[in-house]
């Protein structure tokens, strides 16, 4: 509420020699009490519609909980996705899951390469992070850890090695890619185990309605080869867009006593290609 306005009030009293007025005394002025309590409670109120607002329909906060998306995703990274991206459908919602309705508001297409948030078909409540690879209609292969868009090559180069260094100081040497997709999105691509199902696959042949999902981690990524299978349009959350904060793992998000040690200070502002 805002501050009320303080009034002065004068008292005279009366005299029988009316050329001697007696001198005016003013009583001094006391603040008016205001139920700040209120207050504080509508401003926690706006805030939290307001932020409400901002997670449903323009950007929402995830982090990375596993090694999936490496190297371009890291265990310990937190990201904006853009809620718009692809439009609206029940699950840009909180516990949109529940709600009797399906199909997307506003849609827009996905692009081959984008990195995306989409709901686990099989459980409606996980939220699932991967590379959209294949389009409705694409027949898709992995040969030879070699991935295969409509029966050609996804051209890949070696590149440095990518260091691991989760389970060890020294870190780790894994093979890494330069992987270009037929629209020219490029990203790396993490080779660890040579010779595994995952590398070595049937042909999957996109329906109508959905998409394709890997991750960039190809040998140690439950996606679009597994148990994720077909995604449909309606599943997908968003659009990851940039980190905007990210920890080795030894702190979370709260724990700011820790974050001089901890902090990934040169991702932070990175964006997600």
């Amino acid at each position: 509420m805002p501050p009320e306005d303080l009034h002065e009030t004068t008292t005279a009293r009366p005299t029988n020699s009316p050329s001697k007025a007696e001198p005016v005394k003013r009583e001094s002025a006391k603040p008016v009490k205001h139920d700040s309590w209120l207050e504080i409670f509508k401003t926690i109120v706006y805030a939290l519609l307001i932020a409400g607002v901002i997670r449903s329909f323009i950007f929402q906060p995830f982090n990375i909980p596993s090694g999936s998306m490496e190297a371009t995703l890291l265990v310990g990274d937190y990201l904006f996705v853009s809620k718009s991206a692809y439009g609206y459908s029940k699950y840009s919602l909180p516990w949109g899951g529940f709600l009797p309705f399906s199909g997307r508001a506003i849609p827009f297409q996905p692009t081959r390469g984008d990195v995306v948030v989409f709901k686990f078909p099989g459980d409606n409540s996980t939220d699932y992070i991967k590379r959209l690879v294949g389009l409705p209609g694409d027949r898709i292969q992995v040969k030879d850890s070699v991935l295969y868009i409509n029966d050609k090559a996804v051209p890949r180069v070696r590149v440095q090695d990518y260091i691991d260094r989760e389970f060890s100081p020294e870190g780790v040497h894994v093979a890494q890619y330069r992987e270009t997709l037929p629209n020219g999105v490029s990203y790396n691509v993490l080779q660890r185990y040579p010779g595994t199902d995952l590398d070595n696959t049937k042909v999957f042949v996109v329906p109508e309605g959905h998409y394709f999902m890997m991750g960039d981690n190809r040998d140690n990524s439950d996606d679009s080869r597994e148990h994720v299978g077909y995604v449909p349009f309606e599943n997908l959350v968003g659009k990851a867009e940039v980190i905007f904060f990210s920890t080795n793992g030894d702190a979370h998000f709260w724990e700011f006593w820790k974050w001089p040690f901890s902090i990934r200070y040169n991702r932070i502002a990175e964006i997600i290609r």
